[in-house]
């Protein structure tokens, strides 16, 4: 490694951080970076500040003095690894160990000993998919039938959650969204060190990092953050003594800090001292001196405050437990009486009563949490899958969230919860009546995330561009539009995003030629009726103004039985089609996709079902542990006719995580609606645009659809949805703009009608969300859909929407007369409406 040694901090600057410490102010980098110098009596008095902190955090948590540990095993289910860290002994090679895996029994018999002994956790540990790199582990999956290590490691967990009781907590290593969906409902708690940010540890030829795929930091940090989004209770933390600068280690700090406050979901930090193996490539490198490790403790604990939860490892720290327990940890982390620590086998564990001793000694009480902490077992939703909690509610305390210590773990069915149906179920009435029950939701405070955090994230778009762009892009539209995609047309198709005044006129004067072109005259609309078939929802969107938690007034969930009857009053009405959406329900059984779909085609064989957005089907296809592709087949073969192509907002990531926390990514987003498209369902697509967006990022979004429809041609249609702000938490919390602008609405309309041209030839524009008017006008600027009558809609009325929540067919043709259209209805697939009892075309 290259040497980059600099002169440390000056006394006085250590002296003047400390004194910016002690008064709570806040530190920077360089303060920070000062005080993990401190020795001597700077560093007594760093302890004393950061104990104080940390004495503070306990108290207001209800637990002072109190210092918690796991009881647990240690389960090695793989010690094979792609990767190649350079201090790593856990990792091996297949011809040194007996097998690949261990097999479901001898992780069994693990579980069974520590339930024997009063152990509650299961830790698994493992190396990042040893299949990528070793021929043996990937035969060893194949033979028993497992596609992958992630998919061996969630049977596990299921095994020893309904065998022996014990919770899992999981350390696979990096992990994608997606994945963290698949192994939540298994496991109460995941983890996975950060251990540091600095790229060059990686990146640069004798780094202890260097050849590992699994530890460039930016892939790592993007687990925190998708742990956040998906809701994992999640240990992270940072190896000091790895060749790190000062600097980059209080970066790493900063960097947990900026998760945590974002999410809310780091239980807990620890700060892990370097200690050298024999026979690594690191062996001779000096082990992190524990000094240096007392002063990383307690900067930590300063930067992350008074409510995180900082370990250290009992075994690691050479008997200095007084040293540490200054320095700010309130935690000891999972202490063993079975098996060893496989990751430090050379340094054993201390006895549990002899942690206990030293704990006392130093003026705190020992007690043991489960491997998910207190904060998260008391707050319930969304931390845990309903499948977990009967398993984490008999072996915790409900008062304080820690262990029942004399509690023994049981095995018990990992099944989904008993059904309960409920609530405010005539809300889609009700909301154009009595409207609802409140402005916002009552844990609006904290689940959408820190919003300082949230803000720091918005994106501002570039200029308006140049006449000669403009007057480019007006010959484009009229000659070519959907060259305006290009990357080389891009100056040209921004410039008219831009377009004001004649300009915009003329803008979508020429949608429309293109629009009559493509489509005729017509405007189009389906007899159709939503049902949202529960609004419970803990995703965290923070646009949406529709999602309630179970307690809150406005919550419902409809059963099988109701939603048919809504669908068999719309059938005897006239519809053709339902559209089902709700909330991303933790109490529903994921069986309740296809039993509505089947309950629908029970009652109103007939019936077109338009269902289910691309989150609501990743979410529930990872909650029944299948692929998408396998979970469509099966909603499929029950009925399922086409997906609503919702859930797309902004296909960035940069503004889908400042609008959504944690919903899908827009790569997940794509591999839905492109699956569906495969398997013969086609959608909608849409966006939503208008709150902390901008022209270059709506002109991606056109790419990515345009992308999809070129590989699939599955899409039916494109829907471009203005932003409802009134009710939006993001709005109310001032970070989002107040909804598009007239000319916005008018220039996103049109560049739809331009951009998706040959590609998607019905764009629709959205009479709840415009109102009659705007709705009128968009017909004259390149629209030819209006959507459906829906009979009810209930999500943008409870965003604040004033345009109703049904329109009859005379109505609907009222607004194509006034844009000076004919109307005609349409099936869901733009085909013709058949007579009663004839076969329906459509498409």
């Amino acid at each position: 490694m290259v040497d980059r040694t600099v002169p440390g901090p000056s006394d006085a600057s250590v002296r003047r951080a400390l004194h910016r410490a002690a008064t709570g102010r806040a530190l920077d980098v360089d303060e920070a970076g000062a005080l993990l110098a401190a020795r001597g009596d700077a560093l007594d008095g760093l302890l004393d500040v950061a104990g104080a902190v940390r004495d503070a955090g306990l108290r207001e948590a209800g637990r002072p003095g109190v210092v918690t540990y796991s009881k647990k095993v240690f389960i090695p289910l793989t010690r094979l690894c792609r990767d190649r860290c350079h201090y790593c002994t856990f990792a091996t090679v297949p011809h040194r160990l007996p097998a690949a895996f261990l097999d479901r029994d001898e992780v069994l018999a693990i579980a069974r000993a520590g339930a024997a002994q009063g152990c509650k956790e299961a830790l698994f540990t493992l190396g990042d998919r040893p299949e990528e790199r070793w021929p043996a582990a990937r035969r060893w999956l194949d033979e028993r039938g497992y596609d992958s290590t992630l998919d061996y490691l969630r049977a596990c967990a299921v095994a020893v959650l309904e065998e022996t009781g014990l919770l899992p907590h999981l350390n696979p290593g990096v992990l994608s969204w997606s994945e963290l969906q698949r192994l939540k409902p298994v496991a109460p708690s995941m983890g996975m060190m950060l251990e540091t940010t600095a790229t060059r540890l990686w990146s640069e030829p004798g780094g202890p990092h260097f050849g590992s795929p699994d530890k460039e930091p930016a892939v790592r940090l993007r687990v925190l953050d998708d742990a956040g989004r998906v809701g994992v209770p999640f240990t992270t933390g940072i190896l000091i003594g790895i060749g790190e600068t000062p600097a980059e280690r209080v970066d790493a700090i900063f960097a947990i800090r900026r998760a945590h406050r974002e999410y809310g979901h780091l239980q807990e930090v620890i700060v892990q001292n370097f200690r050298a193996k024999p026979d690594t490539a690191m062996r001779g490198m000096p082990d992190a001196e524990l000094h240096d490790l007392a002063a990383t403790v307690a900067v930590a604990r300063v930067l992350l405050g008074p409510k995180a939860r900082i370990q250290a490892p009992p075994n690691l720290i050479a008997g200095e437990y007084d040293l540490l327990l200054r320095a700010g940890i309130d935690d000891w982390g999972g202490v063993s009486p079975l098996t060893p620590d496989h990751v430090n086998p050379e340094r054993p564990w201390p006895q549990i009563d002899e942690l206990a001793r030293h704990t006392e000694k130093s003026g705190f009480t020992l007690r043991e949490r489960l491997t998910i902490y207190p904060e998260y077992v008391r707050a319930g939703d969304p931390w845990l899958d309903p499948r977990l909690l009967p398993h984490v509610g008999a072996l915790a305390d409900p008062a304080t969230g820690l262990a029942v210590e004399e509690a023994r773990p049981v095995g018990r069915p990992w099944q989904e919860p008993d059904e309960a149906y409920g609530g405010r179920t005539d809300l889609h009435a009700t909301i154009d009546t009595v409207g609802r029950t409140g402005d916002r939701r009552g844990d609006f405070d904290h689940v959408y995330g820190d919003w300082s955090e949230v803000a720091d994230k918005v994106t501002a778009g570039g200029g308006a561009g140049t006449d000669a762009d403009l007057r480019a892009g007006l010959r484009l539209a009229a000659d070519d539009p959907a060259a305006l995609l290009d990357a080389r047309h891009e100056a040209a198709a921004l410039a008219l995003f831009a377009a004001d005044g004649p300009a915009l006129d003329e803008l979508c004067r020429l949608a429309d030629d293109v629009r009559r072109a493509a489509v005729g005259d017509d405007v189009t609309y389906v007899v159709n009726r939503n049902i949202n078939f529960s609004n419970v929802c803990y995703v965290g969107c923070r646009f949406c103004a529709f999602a309630q938690r179970e307690r809150d007034a406005d919550a419902y969930r409809l059963s099988v039985e109701q939603v048919a009857d809504r669908a068999e009053e719309a059938w005897a009405a006239g519809a053709s089609e339902v559209c089902l959406q709700g909330g991303i329900d933790p109490n529903l059984p994921v069986t309740v996709y296809a039993d509505l779909v089947r309950g629908i085609k029970a009652r109103v064989p007939g019936m077109h079902v338009h269902a289910f957005s691309p989150m609501e089907i990743v979410t529930a296809a990872a909650k029944a542990g299948v692929s998408v592709r396998e979970w469509l087949t099966g909603l499929r073969e029950a009925g399922l006719d086409t997906i609503p192509g919702t859930a797309a907002e902004i296909l960035d990531d940069d503004v889908r995580w400042v609008l959504t926390k944690g919903k899908l990514p827009a790569a997940a987003w794509v591999d839905v609606v492109a699956t569906a498209h495969e398997l013969g369902i086609r959608s909608s697509s849409t966006m939503m645009y208008g709150h902390v967006d901008h022209p270059g990022q709506w002109l991606g979004h056109f790419r990515v659809l345009a992308g999809v429809q070129d590989r699939t041609g599955g899409f039916t249609e494109f829907v471009a949805l203005p932003f409802v702000h009134t009710n939006a938490p993001i709005y109310l919390a001032g970070i989002a703009r107040p909804g598009p602008t007239w000319r916005e609405n008018r220039v996103v309309h049109a560049m739809a009608r331009l951009l998706l041209h040959g590609r998607i030839d019905n764009i629709q524009c959205s009479w709840v969300k415009l109102g009659d008017e705007g709705t009128a006008a968009m017909l004259r600027g390149g629209c030819n859909d209006l959507g459906g009558t829906l009979m009810e809609e209930t999500i943008s009325r409870m965003a604040g929407s004033g345009n109703g929540s049904a329109r009859t067919e005379e109505q609907l043709i009222s607004i194509a007369s006034a844009a000076g259209r004919p109307a005609r209805r349409r099936t869901t697939a733009y085909g013709s409406p058949q007579p009663p009892g004839a076969p329906i075309i459509d498409g």
